[in-house]
C-alpha cells in the first residue's frame, strides 16, 4: 500500500514541525508549505527549506516535500495540490496565533487566518480533498462559564479577535460540512503547549520578542532577554496570576497524529471536536518556578499591569479525547520545563543567530506594535538601514 499523504499547513511552525515528526514516525508522506512569516531558513543556505524542517529530516532519517507557499495567493496553493495525485488529509496550522498583537492587527489577523482558510478550502474542494485537522484553541470559550472547559462549553464569546478568528473558521467549517457530507472535520482545541522535542534539536523559535510564556522564560534563562514581564496580579487565583493548562508538545502532537488516524477511518464524516490540554492549571508563578528549578537558573520577572483579552482560569476537560481518540498526556510540567531548556541551552539563538535580514523582515512585518521600540537597539546594533 502506498504511502498516504499528509499536507501541513504552517509546517516549520513551533507545533507544525513537532508533529511533521510524528507524522514520519508513523509511515506518512509530509507535503510541507510554509511562508516564512515566523520561521528561520536553512542556516546553511544551501536548500530554500526552514531549519526546522531540515532537523525534522534528521531526527526520522525521511524527507519531506516542502514548498515556500503563502494560502492568501490562491493559485499557490493550488500548484502545490497539482504536484500529487491524491492528498489524503490536511493539518492545518498555518495562522497568526498571538492574543495581545490580535488587538493591534485586527484586520490582518482576520484576513489571514479566515480568507487563507477560505482560500484552502476552496482548493481542496476543487482536488475533492476533504480531510482536514483544524488547529484550534481553547479562546474560542471565551471567558469560563463553568471549569474544566469541555467540548460542549458555549463558544463564540471570544474576549480576544485571535479567538474570534478561530471561532469563525470553525463555524464556516461547521457549516460547510452542513452543506456538503462529502467533509470530515476535526477541531483540535489546545491549551497552552510548551516544552520541546526531547532531542533538543526542535522546539519554539518565535522571529523577535516572544508573545507567549515560556519561549520568553527560556530566553530571560539563557541570558537573551533582562527580565520576564507577569501581565497581571490581581487575577481571582490562588497567587493572583493566570491560570492556563500547558501541555507538552509532543503530548500535543500525538494527539493530532491521532485525529489524522481516525479521520482516514471509513465512513467518518462530519465535524468531531477535542479538547487537548492536561486537565490541570498552572499559575505564572508556578511555571516560573518549575523551570527555575529545570534549568537551575534564577528567572528575574516584574509584575505589570493586565494585558487585554487575558481571563483568570482555564484549564481542560479532555475525557472526550482519551475515550474517542485513545489520547492521553504523558509529560508532566516538569518535563515540559526541562526538555525546553534543553532545547534552548543547546540553541542559545534558536534555529539561527539573528541576522540583519531577519530584523528587517520583522519590522516590515510589525511596524504597528509597541514593542517597536525595543527593536530599535537591535538594528542600529545590526547595522540596518
Amino acid at each position: 500500500m502506498s504511502e498516504k499523504v499528509i499536507l501541513v499547513t504552517g509546517a516549520a511552525g513551533y507545533i507544525g514541525s513537532h508533529c511533521c515528526v510524528d507524522l514520519l514516525n508513523n509511515g506518512f508522506k509530509v507535503v510541507a508549505i510554509d511562508n516564512f512569516f515566523n520561521a528561520h531558513r536553512d542556516a546553511t543556505g544551501k536548500t530554500n527549506y526552514p531549519e526546522s524542517l531540515l532537523r525534522v529530516e534528521k531526527l526520522t532519517g525521511k524527507s519531506i516535500d516542502f514548498y515556500e507557499v503563502d494560502l492568501k495567493n490562491i493559485e499557490d496553493v493550488k500548484t502545490v495540490f497539482q504536484k500529487y495525485e491524491a492528498i489524503h488529509c490536511v493539518l492545518h496550522f498555518a495562522a497568526y496565533k498571538a492574543v495581545g498583537e490580535s488587538f493591534q492587527r485586527v484586520l490582518e489577523y482576520y484576513q489571514n487566518n479566515i480568507s487563507s482558510t477560505c482560500n484552502l478550502l476552496m482548493v481542496m474542494k476543487q482536488f475533492k480533498v476533504f480531510n482536514l485537522v483544524f488547529s484550534s484553541s481553547c479562546t474560542v470559550y471565551g471567558n469560563p462559564v463553568y471549569l474544566p472547559l469541555d467540548e460542549d462549553h458555549p463558544t463564540g464569546h471570544c474576549t480576544n479577535p485571535y479567538g474570534s478568528t478561530k471561532a469563525a473558521v470553525e463555524q464556516m467549517m461547521k457549516e460547510l460540512s452542513q452543506s456538503d457530507p462529502s467533509w470530515s472535520f476535526t477541531f483540535l482545541r489546545y491549551f497552552n503547549p510548551i516544552g520541546a522535542h526531547p532531542s533538543g534539536e526542535i522546539g519554539e523559535d518565535p522571529l523577535g520578542i516572544p508573545n507567549n510564556l515560556m519561549p520568553y522564560i527560556a530566553q530571560v534563562a539563557v541570558g537573551r532577554r533582562e527580565k520576564l514581564y507577569v501581565y497581571g496580579y490581581d487575577y481571582q487565583t490562588n497567587d493572583g496570576t493566570c491560570v492556563r493548562d500547558y501541555i507538552h508538545v509532543m503530548d500535543l502532537s500525538d494527539g493530532h497524529l491521532k485525529a489524522v488516524q481516525q479521520l482516514l477511518q471509513p465512513n467518518r464524516k462530519g465535524v468531531h471536536i477535542y479538547n487537548l490540554g492536561t486537565g490541570e492549571g498552572a499559575t505564572v508563578l508556578q511555571v516560573i518556578h518549575a523551570f527555575s528549578q529545570a534549568s537551575g537558573k534564577d528567572i528575574p520577572y516584574e509584575i505589570v499591569e493586565r494585558r487585554k483579552g487575558d481571563v483568570d482560569s482555564l484549564f481542560a476537560s479532555c475525557q472526550k479525547a482519551e475515550q474517542e481518540l485513545g489520547w492521553k498526556v504523558k509529560h508532566s510540567l516538569s518535563d515540559m520545563c526541562r526538555d525546553m531548556w534543553r532545547w534552548q541551552s543547546q540553541n542559545p539563538q534558536g534555529f539561527n543567530p539573528v541576522t540583519s535580514e531577519d530584523a528587517k523582515n520583522y519590522l516590515h512585518k510589525n511596524l504597528t506594535r509597541k514593542e517597536s521600540e525595543k527593536w530599535k537597539s537591535m538594528i542600529q546594533s545590526l547595522n540596518v538601514e
